[in-house]
């Protein structure tokens, strides 16, 4: 481990030290119910996740659930976490390394003889255990792939393809009846985190073979010559052809995106399931499918994913009692049916009734939890922002020793470090 990473966990120790006052103070709302906070991260799912607050604050009077939602969520909690401000229950994506480094530091509750991990079918919990021991209840799963515009599609005569060879063909006839085929975030490098991990994935063949290429390979031994890097930079280049991608998609964010896709001026949109409430809200009447990323030979294509609303609690909560109830509680089909059936990605709770055939994500959530669903493979990584980054930077300049020297640069600390 890097003398660095030793001292940001000592700093975070240090932190839950000095501040046990501020995050764990006797909070009481102005009639004398127990507050707790529940720090969200699924901004588009706010409305939904404060009825159900209000679902379990009926059932539990006695408890005031404040819902914190705030722009760039995922940088406010690594503030607060070395500030030592942890909040009750917090959403915290499973699979990162934040989580694994806070829960060895203390900051997080350990949940594994709770009972309501019997709530989560196939072991989902589990999946994301660390040193055996589970800080962190998933409740959903998200999946990425494409959206595609099923009018246009119908109209056109064109059918999701099964192979990569044919997702090639679909995209060279969309530009022959000249419209666009992609709408991507140029701006917001993470929405193409998907598109990348599975342009490997597809590649190497499978998840552990993605990150034998790239995470566990020699220092400096990715290499631009080898079979897979050719397969990746060739997926790749498919949003690098001529006329491909929107007017002005390098300063597209999440949101322009979703615009320009579903206002039909672009026919694909490479994005996670989170983007289906959006949808949605943009128009309600868009006819919507998906399909997983192509694999060369059919039947092999691959979604990828991870914990999507997922719950933590502090370590250090006056108030450990109610937050546990408030967790069982979003473990029950009652709260996760009214989530469902708004977001409409995979759910690990029992009980509750998924539409799988008529849903527009059917073409991703037929292959969750199944080994077409792999987990973003950045769980064997120590950092990943700077990935979106080369990514982006390749579909501006299609420069293939750039992108090998920036991987390299990016992997080799982690190699050397040991982990």
């Amino acid at each position: 481990m890097k003398w660095s990473k030793k001292i940001i966990l000592a700093c975070i120790a240090l932190g839950a030290t000095i501040s046990l006052t501020a995050c764990g103070k006797n909070q009481e709302d102005a009639s004398g119910k127990v507050e707790i906070e529940f720090f969200n991260q699924k901004k588009e799912m706010t409305q939904t996740i404060q009825e159900i607050a209000k679902d379990f604050e009926a059932k539990n009077p006695d408890i005031h659930v404040k819902v914190v939602d705030v722009p760039n969520a995922g940088e406010v909690i690594k503030t607060r976490m070395l500030a030592g401000d942890v909040p009750d229950v917090i959403n915290l994506y499973p699979q990162s390394i934040e989580l694994k480094e806070w829960a060895k530091a203390g900051y997080l509750e350990d949940l594994t003889e709770e009972p309501y991990l019997e709530n989560i079918k196939n072991g989902y919990a589990q999946r994301f255990a660390i040193e055996d021991r589970v800080y962190s209840i998933p409740l959903t799963a998200n999946v990425y792939g494409f959206y595609y515009n099923k009018t246009a599609f119908e109209e056109m005569g064109i059918e999701a393809p099964e192979t990569w060879a044919e997702f090639e063909k679909i995209v060279a006839e969309i530009k022959d009846q000249n419209k666009v085929p992609f709408a991507i975030a140029g701006a917001e490098g993470w929405t193409l985190n998907g598109y990348h991990q599975l342009a490997l994935a597809t590649a190497a063949g499978g998840e552990e073979e993605a990150n034998n290429v790239w995470r566990f390979s020699e220092v400096n031994g990715i290499n631009a010559e080898s079979k897979e890097m050719q397969k990746d930079f060739n997926r790749l280049d498919l949003l690098r052809e001529p006329k491909a991608l929107q007017n002005n998609w390098q300063g597209a964010g999440y949101n322009d995106t979703v615009v320009t896709f579903t206002k039909g001026d672009a026919l694909i949109m490479p994005n996670g399931s989170w983007a289906m409430p959006m949808i949605h809200s943009q128009n309600p009447d868009f006819e919507v499918g998906t399909f997983p990323f192509p694999a060369d030979e059919a039947g092999q294509s691959l979604t990828i994913g991870a914990g999507d609303l997922a719950l933590s609690v502090s370590a250090t909560s006056q108030h450990k009692e109610e937050a546990k109830r408030f967790v069982e509680y979003m473990t029950t089909p009652e709260a996760m049916q009214k989530y469902y059936d708004v977001d409409g990605a995979p759910c690990a709770v029992e009980g509750v009734i998924e539409n799988t055939q008529d849903s527009p994500l059917s073409g991703l959530t037929e292959l969750a939890f199944t080994d077409r669903h792999l987990v973003w493979l950045a769980k064997d990584w120590n950092s990943e922002n700077d990935f979106y980054t080369l990514t982006t930077n390749y579909l501006h300049n299609g420069n293939q020793k750039a992108m090998i020297n920036a991987l390299n640069a990016f992997f080799n600390p982690m190699k050397a470090d040991g982990r």
